[in-house]
């Protein structure tokens, strides 16, 4: 099968045409043919809701999480569908058991919201947070097992990290960090949001306890489906947030499925997003979007005064590096207002980092672009 182009695929997309769309990464972006299953699933809810809600819902999500789960390389009953990473994170990091004197391990290449709410738990409990400082720039698998080898001990009860960082869009080794936590006893806890649709997945063989990831984003599903995996054996009850119908059901699937009043139509387009993906050849798009992820790489580090965050070979799809000092405070925001580019920079250990998530539909084209806007902005 022939790999379609971006510029074809840009016209199965919803995004605004003005737009240079740099920002994947953020939300995902969802194609329109998986777009109409949505809405047709919604309009099918509407239709009879008792009998759609009531009635099949069970089923039907059932048979959502079945194509899910051949997709990530696990178990249908390992698997709920939840509506976002930053939801199964909740559920998991409230359901361990954690006490003072304990340790969690984390990274400083977290998400956000996964940084506070870790913080959260340990403040609640008395346990301590560890952040595992990376370095930077990061040149290869080795020197993130050394960084964790450094503050592993029979202390740490948690180690939960990113398998793509969200800030700096690192792949990270970890099987390798599962291995090493597991050898100290630690419940290992990967926060999945950018694997799905980016890099291959075969969760049952990971080794890590838990593995929450996102639909929506690289998957290309419509907003408000993710995902948590529990691997069979794990003798840690994870319970949903809200108490509802089910909460004393055994499986996590029954104790999770019923919130309350709910729109199911996004987790059912899931097995859309995959069919989608797997009509157009998505591991040489993957491939392609992450050779010109490279390409971008190397000609931002070729402006003065920006740093690499990590080297070609820690990177897929989403590429960030360090920007200079002396660049102007509201640089995101002029690159939207100028040149109709979206993308994200953020501040993170004290300096400025751009990420630029290289997707489907962008070309290089769109990469040069934001490399010609830049110079002006970095104030040198």
């Amino acid at each position: 099968m022939d790999e379609p182009g971006a510029r074809e695929l840009r016209k199965e997309f919803l995004l605004d045409p003005r737009v240079t769309f740099l920002n994947h990464g953020s939300f995902g972006a969802c194609p329109e043919p998986v777009m109409r299953t949505f809405q047709s699933w919604q309009r099918e809810l509407e239709r009879e809701p008792v009998e759609f809600l009531a009635r099949r819902s069970g089923d039907l999500m059932r048979e959502s999480r079945q194509a899910l789960a051949r997709y990530v390389g696990c178990t249908t009953d390992e698997i709920v569908l939840v509506p976002n990473a930053t939801h199964a994170m909740n559920m998991v990091a409230r359901s361990l058991p954690l006490a003072e004197g304990d340790r969690v391990v984390i990274t400083d290449h977290e998400y956000g919201a996964m940084d506070r709410l870790w913080a959260l738990v340990c403040q609640r409990s008395g346990a301590t947070l560890v952040r595992c400082r990376l370095p930077v720039p990061v040149r290869g698998p080795d020197e993130v097992l050394a960084a964790f080898a450094g503050v592993l001990d029979d202390t740490v009860r948690v180690v939960a990290l990113s398998h793509i960082t969200s800030p700096t869009g690192i792949v990270l080794p970890v099987d390798d960090v599962c291995r090493l936590a597991h050898e100290v006893g630690a419940t290992t806890v990967i926060d999945g949001a950018h694997g799905p649709g980016q890099i291959d997945l075969a969760l049952t063989a990971l080794g890590a306890d838990f593995y929450i990831g996102n639909c929506h984003k690289w998957l290309c599903s419509p907003k408000v489906a993710g995902f948590l995996y529990a691997r069979g054996g794990v003798d840690i009850r994870v319970d949903p947030l809200v108490v509802s119908w089910g909460w004393d059901e055994s499986r996590l699937a029954e104790r999770a499925h019923w919130p309350g009043t709910h729109d199911f139509s996004a987790m059912l387009s899931v097995p859309a997003a995959v069919r989608f993906q797997d009509e157009r050849n998505w591991p040489a798009v993957r491939a392609r979007c992450a050779s010109d992820a490279g390409y971008v790489h190397e000609h931002l580090l070729a402006l003065p005064g920006v740093a690499p965050v990590s080297s070609t070979p820690m990177f897929r799809q989403m590429v960030s590096v360090l920007l200079p000092p002396s660049t102007d405070a509201r640089v995101q925001e002029r690159l939207f207002a100028e040149h109709a580019i979206e993308v994200p920079v953020n501040l993170w250990r004290g300096g400025r980092v751009l990420r630029v998530s290289v997707a489907a539909y962008n070309d290089r084209d769109d990469l040069e672009r934001l490399v010609a806007a830049l110079p002006p902005l970095l104030g040198r």
